[in-house]
């Protein structure tokens, strides 16, 4: 049974910075692609950062430049460093395990497993 775990959220000021983990099991981590997704109140689920079992790292136009997503396979983990915070990054983010990243929306983007969500809250 695949299950992921997210942490690391916060209530955070604006231009401030979080960490977010995403403990995996069930699955062998280090063959699957991982990604971090969100879903601001009131608004579809959106695409925020994926990296393949490469290292082959995808992320949305909205974060580029101040999210990073890294792995460490010996851990299970996955992690996303967010920096320079907007208040449009309030949202609940899903962390989310699949065979490899689509770069589609349309089945997920190639993702088969989510975990329950972290809440970020950036405040001004």
């Amino acid at each position: 049974q695949v299950q992921l775990v997210e942490s690391g959220g916060g209530l955070v000021q604006a231009g401030g910075s979080l960490r977010l983990s995403c403990a995996a099991s069930g699955r062998t981590f280090s063959s699957d692609a991982m990604g971090w997704f969100r879903q601001a109140p009131g608004k579809e689920r959106e695409f925020v950062a994926a990296i393949n079992w490469s290292g082959s790292r995808y992320y949305a136009d909205s974060v580029k430049g101040r999210f990073t997503i890294s792995r460490d396979n010996a851990k299970n983990t996955a992690y996303l460093e967010m920096n320079s915070l907007k208040l449009e990054d309030t949202a609940v983010y899903y962390c989310a395990q699949g065979p490899s990243y689509s770069g589609s929306a349309f089945g997920d983007y190639g993702m088969r497993y989510w975990g329950k969500g972290t809440l970020v809250t950036v405040s001004s």
